[in-house]
């Protein structure tokens, strides 16, 4: 038995060396002899006749042999070369039949019967359970992704280890379940904080992704923040502006009103009458001009339900609310939250009016700047031309 099995190990270590593709990393001769050495260990605690040790170990290490010739369906490659070499070197055809089932029953979806099955199942898996677990796991991981069978993630390869183990693994024999299924449950609890510890990283870069992708968005609110501040100042200086040129015109009308007026029933002072009249009546379109520049525009306050539907309420501005049950408010502010795409148009409604709004008052507060100078530069030049007249 011994030199059959030496001359079947010298054989396999050959044709991998020749045969074997280099990107099988982890179905070679390293395998093999791990697999060999875990059947053995079954072995010596197992009460077999020396005929099944045999094939056996022969099984162990024949039983990837096909991966030198075709990686898809391997276990039919390899039974062939087993049963070549075998009766090359004149085995039994029991032995060589015995062999080429038992390596048959080595593919993943056949479940085993007989003790021989379970025994080379076992020690075929038994990385599952040695410390060397998570390093030929990667192996297989970049064996698939050179061969083109599939390029796994690291989370991807995790959930299938742990479905793999979880679900689709077990143990037969009785050897294996008192000493290698605890150590299979330590690689199974060790992978699945594994792949916890992955959850919160890809969490924390979706996060970073998020706040990357936000920015844009972030900056579109910085954009509307900045410009509606920009307008709320344009507008409280038009306003200051307004309330300064209002002040003025009131205090030379109130000037005029005590100091010339009374002055014009002396027939010496009639002179002053077209000036005077002049200056006040300019002061007083100036002053007209100011409040129209002030005045705030009445609106409805009433929106219907259709119109928030159709988007065109701009809810922000509360003129066009202010009459509204507060049911009714609610509602359509939440209509407005849940629609990103009404936040910004609504948005771009509100400043487009306070815009439209700024134009209006600067355009009178130009006019009115131009009605205070030329009723300033007309009545002082009316006042010169009566003061000189009366000389």
């Amino acid at each position: 038995m011994e030199n059959l099995v030496e001359k079947t190990d010298n054989f396999v270590s050959d044709l991998f060396t020749k045969k074997l593709p280099e990107t099988c990393i982890y179905h070679n001769y390293t395998h093999t002899k791990r697999v060999f050495k875990s059947t053995k260990e079954i072995i010596d605690n197992t009460n077999i006749s020396e005929e099944d040790k045999e094939a056996l170990l022969l099984t162990a290490l024949l039983h990837d042999t096909g991966y030198s010739e075709n990686l898809e369906d391997h276990e039919t490659h390899s039974a062939r070369i087993a049963e070549t070499f075998l009766r090359e070197e004149n085995a039994s055809e029991e032995l060589i039949n015995k062999v080429s089932a038992l390596i048959m029953a080595t593919r993943m979806e056949y479940e085993p019967t007989s003790l021989l099955e379970k025994i080379i199942r076992d020690a075929d898996a038994s990385h599952l359970a040695k410390e060397y677990f998570k390093e030929t796991s990667e192996y297989l991981r970049q064996e698939f992704k050179l061969n083109n069978v599939d390029d796994y993630s690291s989370g991807d390869w995790l959930k299938i280890n742990i479905d793999f183990l979880q679900n689709k693994h077990r143990f037969y024999t009785d050897y294996a379940i008192e000493n290698w299924q605890p150590k299979k449950e330590e690689h199974l609890f060790e992978i699945l904080n594994e792949q916890k510890v992955l959850k919160k990283k890809k969490k924390k870069e979706k996060l970073k992704k998020l706040v990357k992708e936000e920015s844009p968005e972030k900056g579109i609110q910085t954009l509307f923040r900045v410009t509606l501040r920009n307008h709320l100042k344009l507008s409280d200086i038009a306003d200051t502006k307004a309330n300064i040129l209002l002040s003025v015109n009131a205090i030379i009308i109130s000037l005029a009103l005590s100091n010339l007026i009374p002055k014009l029933d002396n027939p010496s002072n009639q002179y002053l009458i077209y000036p005077t009249l002049i200056f006040i009546i300019f002061s007083i379109i100036s002053m007209l001009l100011s409040v129209l520049a002030t005045r705030p525009n009445v609106t409805g306050g009433e929106f219907t339900r259709k119109e928030i539907e159709e988007k065109k309420v701009n809810l922000l501005f509360f003129g066009n609310f202010h009459k509204m049950p507060l049911d009714e408010y609610k509602w359509a502010m939440h209509e407005l939250m849940d629609d990103k795409e009404y936040i910004y148009d609504t948005m771009i409604k509100d400043l487009y009016f306070l815009g439209k709004v700024l134009h209006r008052k600067y355009k009178i507060l130009r006019i009115t700047y131009m009605v205070f100078m030329i009723g300033f530069i007309t009545s002082s030049i009316s006042f010169v031309i009566a003061f000189n007249t009366l000389q």
